[in-house]
């Protein structure tokens, strides 16, 4: 018997669509704001920054879903949306604004079925979640990792790098920024479940230790950040 290949519920033409709704959403909402918005002078909190993120996240939350059996559309539109409100609404609340604002564009763009939205708008307003990843379900769990995976790497010691100058600190200090890249790693290897994404951190702190471990091997009297990482594995 031949495998069954599922139709898949979302076109790559309405896929691009959604895209380009995000971004200009994004960037209406530091428009709407006449002061700039909130802590927009951090590169991070900037349209474009979280534009990037939620393109990151998806790359790797599709990676994820697809190696451990989820519903790759369900999480590569949930990852789509699941910061679309970050820029205008409270932290605490940008889970559920992105839930609302997915379910308003899926309801009025195409004609998805019921089950799909739903499933969507579950897990967006899920992905903030901070508890055990084993309470959530496959589709929720790969959006959390990917979401947590892009702050770990080269994407996460360039921003803590950028994050240098606005803490007035010199780039003697680099080498305790990148520390904190690699905290963030380790915090992020305890909490994730799925082989892929332990496969992904792993990799991605290997190449922060490296980066470090050469930084300090050329700036001779660089603040070393100590011996925080001993016996996190390769």
């Amino acid at each position: 018997m031949g495998v069954e290949i599922k139709e898949s519920t979302v076109s790559d033409a309405e896929f691009e669509e959604m895209k380009r709704f995000v971004r200009d959403y994004l960037a209406a909402s530091v428009e709407s704001e006449a002061d700039g918005g909130r802590m927009r002078w951090y590169p991070w909190h900037s349209a474009e920054y979280r534009f990037n993120h939620i393109l990151n996240v998806v790359d790797l939350a599709t990676e994820i879903a697809e190696r451990e059996g989820a519903d790759t559309d369900a999480v590569r539109v949930a990852a789509l949306f699941h910061d679309i409100s970050k820029l205008e609404a409270d932290q605490e609340v940008h889970a559920e604004e992105g839930a609302r604002v997915a379910r308003e564009y899926l309801n009025s763009h195409g004609e998805f079925p019921a089950s799909f939205i739903e499933q969507v708008c579950q897990i967006v307003a899920d992905h903030s979640y901070q508890g055990s990843l084993e309470d959530v379900s496959l589709e929720t769990q790969s959006l959390i990792e990917a979401d947590i995976l892009d702050k770990v790497g080269a994407n996460g010691t360039a921003l803590m790098l950028l994050r240098m100058g606005y803490e007035s600190r010199t780039h003697m200090d680099a080498a305790e920024m990148i520390e904190r890249v690699l905290e963030r790693g380790r915090d992020a290897a305890d909490r994730i479940e799925s082989d892929t994404a332990e496969t992904i951190v792993h990799k991605r702190l290997k190449r922060v230790r490296w980066f470090r471990e050469w930084l300090e091997s050329e700036v001779v009297e660089m603040d070393h950040a100590g011996e925080l990482d001993e016996g996190v594995g390769n």
